[in-house]
């Protein structure tokens, strides 16, 4: 799978939802896990700046475990707000990761003359986190903005990820290439 397929594929399983007897099936840690794994194949080197994204990949597989087993604890005293700071670390989280993600992907098609798709994922960024980021408001009581806001985030999230689909076949993201061994002389 090339990498970018995989960061997209990791947004689909952290973004989407599978419900079956109230737990969710596309497990978020299992999405960041792929994110990562992507970042990390892109990575040119280790002082590369896709070790960023891939280290918040990375640290998101374990909030967003802690996040999913606080939603399904019992309730119980103090338990919502610790359910709360939680559900809002995750989202923080979210967001930067996203945005860190998608920067990278940026970084490596715009200078090799991919301006509008880059300028296309820009807007798409921007988009998830403001929309992500008034959804967050609206679900603590900040705000009522009915179901606009989630149908846009909706949208906005599965653009981000059709162009990141469509991107990966791009030269400029495949995982760059081994070096190839010489031949031992003969004899």
């Amino acid at each position: 799978m090339l990498p970018v397929t995989k960061i997209a594929t990791g947004f689909v399983v952290v973004f989407g939802a599978l419900r079956f007897n109230g737990f969710d099936l596309l497990f978020d840690p299992v999405g960041w896990v792929l994110c990562a794994s992507g970042l990390f194949q892109l990575q040119r080197s280790a002082d590369d700046p896709l070790g960023r994204a891939k280290s918040l990949a990375i640290a998101m597989v374990g909030i967003s475990f802690v996040a999913t087993a606080a939603s399904g604890a019992s309730p119980g005293e103090g338990i919502s707000s610790i359910t709360q700071v939680i559900g809002i670390v995750n989202t923080v989280g979210v967001l930067i990761t996203v945005w860190v993600s998608v920067d990278t992907v940026i970084r490596q098609i715009h200078p090799r003359g991919e301006v509008s798709r880059a300028a296309l994922l820009d807007v798409l960024r921007w988009a998830v986190v403001i929309l992500e980021t008034l959804g967050m408001l609206v679900g603590y009581g900040y705000a009522d903005l009915g179901p606009v806001v989630l149908i846009a985030w909706f949208a906005a999230v599965a653009a981000l990820i059709v162009v990141l689909y469509r991107s990966a076949g791009l030269p400029c993201l495949s995982p760059p290439e081994e070096p190839v061994a010489s031949p031992p002389p003969p004899g």
